[in-house]
């Protein structure tokens, strides 16, 4: 996998592998991770609310009854600070064209007042989402080729296309990291959207052993990221390029739990403007983490068997490994060499 480690700081390189498979049709862009095959987008189930007694997204005792939605967030410097990030149940980092990452911020226990800056949305996306049920997915806009994928995908659309005066534009800042929208009047667009169901997250008491870590960092082609445990504030405090990653609505990002996963990352078949190709995560089938929590790392196996199940984490002998309450990153990474499509 190529990277260094010791009890103090972990390095995971995110970028590639070689061989990048070109995807022709999007059944042949899905499956993933070892063991897996390709599989095409699949609705998600009819969804109930949670039977586990906790918040399945972050493992609190409020909200299990609200709605899902997910929010595609800028996640370079010119979008800093972001705004809302903090207030997300779950927030996960995917690579994106040029070797840059782009947040998804998944809401339900409780809604900040602004989000953003909004951006368009990845293939990655969609196959990550079927697992919530049928959420509410905000977003700017598609490439063209996949907007067939957005109408058959089991969202609620309330993309800038259809979201109307939820979106509204920040003039102090740049076009396009000047995009923002209110979560509350995004749901007012999306009324049946689902509430949470499992998604295979536990959350309780940390297994034994561990191995104490100050801080560790994640990398892809143009961007890294870096979590540091803080005692204090009982979380790991994120930073971007080495600067301390702030939300806009106060105080700094980071999670109690963040996980770094571990996914065949290949090319799909979009692109942008410029030509530069999409990559695709394949987060179905099997795999190994790193779970990061209470200061310090478990090492885990994940396992997702299809794209309308959630993802379970797992230690070497196969219990489940808990999750700290409180909010969850996904740090999504190759499971291979550095890759860039």
């Amino acid at each position: 996998m190529g990277f260094a480690r010791n009890r103090t700081l972990r390095t995971w390189t995110a970028a590639g592998i070689g061989g990048a498979l070109l995807c022709g049709t999007l059944a042949a862009c899905g499956g993933g991770g070892k063991g897996s095959s390709t599989e095409s987008l699949k609705r998600g189930p009819s969804g109930t609310p949670t039977t586990l007694g906790y918040h399945p997204l972050n493992g609190g005792k409020t909200g299990l009854n609200n709605p899902v939605l997910a929010v595609k967030i800028e996640n370079t410097s010119p979008a800093m600070p972001q705004s809302g990030v903090s207030a997300a149940d779950l927030v996960y980092v995917e690579q994106v064209e040029g070797g840059e990452t782009r947040l998804m911020g998944v809401f339900s226990s409780r809604l900040p007042k602004r989000v953003g800056p909004v951006r368009s949305a990845r293939i990655s996306d969609l196959h990550l989402l079927p697992q919530f049920g049928r959420p509410a997915f905000a977003f700017s806009g598609v490439q063209s080729k996949m907007k067939k994928y957005i109408r058959k995908a089991p969202v609620y659309d309330i993309s800038q296309d259809n979201g109307g005066k939820a979106y509204v534009r920040d003039n102090s800042r740049k076009i396009p990291y000047n995009l923002y929208a209110d979560p509350k009047d995004l749901l007012a667009q999306a009324p049946k959207a689902q509430p949470p169901q499992d998604v295979g997250f536990r959350f309780g008491p940390a297994p034994d052993g561990g191995t104490p870590t100050a801080s560790f960092s994640a990398k892809w082609p143009a961007a890294d990221m870096e979590f540091t445990w803080s005692a204090k504030e009982k979380r790991w405090l994120a930073s971007f390029h080495g600067r301390p990653d702030m939300d806009a609505n106060g105080g700094r990002v980071g999670g109690q739990t963040v996980v770094v996963q571990r996914a065949k990352t290949t090319r799909s078949q979009f692109h942008d403007f410029l030509g530069a190709y999409t990559p695709l995560i394949h987060t179905t089938g099997t795999g190994t983490a790193t779970v990061y929590r209470d200061g310090k790392a478990f090492d885990a196996k994940w396992s997702r068997p299809a794209e309308d199940k959630g993802t379970t984490f797992t230690t070497a002998d196969g219990k489940p490994l808990n999750f700290a309450p409180g909010q969850v990153w996904i740090v999504l990474v190759n499971d291979g060499k550095p890759y860039m499509p």
